[in-house]
């Protein structure tokens, strides 16, 4: 048997083409409305659960956890920028938090993204500000800043962090997703069994290793914005600049990660008392290396550097060594072999002097 085919007269064809596009219209539209609905419908949960905070400062009176003492009532929030040693310093933090009684918790977001979404923003400064079980708290991740006055908390978080040169990070970084490093060695990474090297990587102009991979740092310390994670944003940088000021207690640098350790032990030792000799002696602090690594040549660096890109992240990275070490200058003494003292522990409050030191 032949194929039956049906031919309609060209008006027919036409109407029926004009119906077809019709249907199609009308379901758009309404594919469109549900995406609306429910858009309306996520923003109306955020604006509630958001209202529940500022109740909870306002009309409810005092916070579930105002019975604790205000040593106590403390969070701080490490917000990690990868490949910065994180690892290394969330140990420190792990081994002291039975010593000196804190609670350490791990924020894990979706596929790592830093960028959490409006809800999931809401749900955790409802969670970290209300938990009061887990205080005082350490919380780290990878996660970009987020700036808790936005939803109506008063008390806000304790904010640190460390960096590290651009392009230093950028190379562990990319050795890293093929080789792993020592902390979890038979763990298998996302670029296991590429060969290419950082260099062969840039000579080819490949995307792992493409200026664009150092815009990092930036919007780590932006924070949840569009633009902050516009790659050579002037705004994202100047507002990291910002909130690296007046929104964090301090930011350190990889390279002089003991002297960040110590004055946060001389700072906040409520956390940190034990820090920076456990640094010194202990085990943990020094496991996590990049395997297989090999440093970048001077003419893969000075291409790099040609990079605006580069050249913001690098800004950033001079302006946070700039304060770390003007914070530092302020804190501790050089004594005989180099090595750094502490000036002060701690002030005191005294009714014939002052504050004086302790």
């Amino acid at each position: 048997m032949g194929l039956l085919r049906i031919m309609l007269p060209p008006k027919l064809q036409l109407l029926a083409v004009l119906a077809f596009g019709l249907v199609v219209f009308f379901l758009e539209n309404q594919i469109q409305k549900l995406d609306e609905s429910r858009g309306k419908l996520e923003r109306a949960i955020a604006r509630h659960e958001v209202r529940e905070i500022e109740q909870r400062h306002t009309i409810d009176g005092p916070r579930p956890d105002a019975t604790l003492d205000e040593e106590d009532d403390v969070v701080i929030i490490y917000n990690r920028v990868p490949k910065t040693a994180s690892t290394s310093f969330t140990n420190i933090a792990y081994d002291l938090c039975a010593r000196n009684k804190y609670h350490v918790l791990h924020i894990n977001t979706t596929k790592n993204n830093p960028v959490m979404s409006l809800q999931d923003q809401v749900r955790f400064v409802k969670n970290v500000t209300s938990w009061k079980e887990m205080k005082p708290g350490f919380y780290h991740g990878h996660i970009s800043y987020l700036d808790f006055a936005k939803f109506g908390v008063k008390k806000k978080p304790i904010y640190i962090n460390v960096i590290r040169d651009p392009i230093e990070r950028l190379v562990s970084y990319y050795y890293f997703l093929r080789f792993g490093d020592d902390y979890r060695p038979g763990l298998r990474r996302r670029k296991q069994g590429d060969k290419k090297t950082f260099d062969e990587c840039v000579a080819a102009g490949g995307s792992d290793c493409a200026p664009e991979k150092l815009w990092l740092q930036i919007p780590f310390f932006c924070g949840h914005s569009s633009e902050c994670w516009n790659p050579g944003s002037r705004w994202a940088l100047e507002q990291a600049k910002y909130n690296l000021i007046n929104e964090y207690f301090l930011v350190g640098v990889t390279e002089e990660l003991e002297d960040f350790i110590m004055l946060l032990e001389a700072a906040l030792p409520r956390f940190f008392r034990g820090a920076t000799e456990l640094y010194r002696t202990g085990k943990k602090s020094h496991l996590r290396k990049t395997t297989e690594k090999k440093l970048p040549t001077k003419e893969t660096i000075a291409k790099l550097q040609q990079s605006e890109i580069w050249k913001m992240e690098n800004e950033f990275y001079e302006f946070a060594l700039e304060q770390f070490q003007y914070v530092r200058a302020h804190a501790v003494r050089e004594k005989d072999a180099g090595a750094l003292e502490i000036l002060c522990m701690g002030w005191r409050l005294n009714s014939d002097y002052g504050y004086f030191c302790a």
